[in-house]
């Protein structure tokens, strides 16, 4: 089993990973776009991208946690928040998208956050 979980994290940094460069590199060109074409002041539109970015952040600092936890180099407590801040982050697109915000449902997001939850949770508990 040590051996699964080890992989089981690899693919949760992997996703993680993944979903850093999306986001950050092609997702925040797409979101800059739409953005700039409002009528919000300048300063909002600097806050929106700092916010959008901070997510970013999150996705990358996700991903090592879960690298560093699989190699041994962190107890698997650490991935712990991280495994939480994920199966939130789904069930909040699930929450949204179902309340309104139907958008949300054709965005990868739900499915991304959940399966890194999932497999990092699984991981964790396996490793040790």
């Amino acid at each position: 089993m040590i051996m699964l979980g080890f992989w089981l994290l690899m693919a949760a940094s992997a996703l993680s990973l993944f979903g850093a460069f999306f986001h950050g590199v092609i997702g925040g060109r797409m979101y800059m776009e739409n953005i700039n074409r409002t009528d919000l002041e300048p300063l909002s539109k600097s806050l929106s991208l700092v916010s959008w970015h901070v997510f970013t952040i999150f996705l990358l600092v996700g991903a090592i946690s879960f690298l560093v936890v699989g190699f041994g180099l962190l107890s698997t407590i650490a991935s712990y928040p991280v495994i939480v801040i994920n199966l939130l982050g789904a069930l909040l697109f699930i929450f949204l998208g179902l309340s309104g915000h139907k958008g949300l449902m054709k965005m990868p997001g739900a499915f991304l956050m959940a399966t890194t939850a999932v497999c990092g949770f699984l991981g964790a508990t396996w490793l040790v």
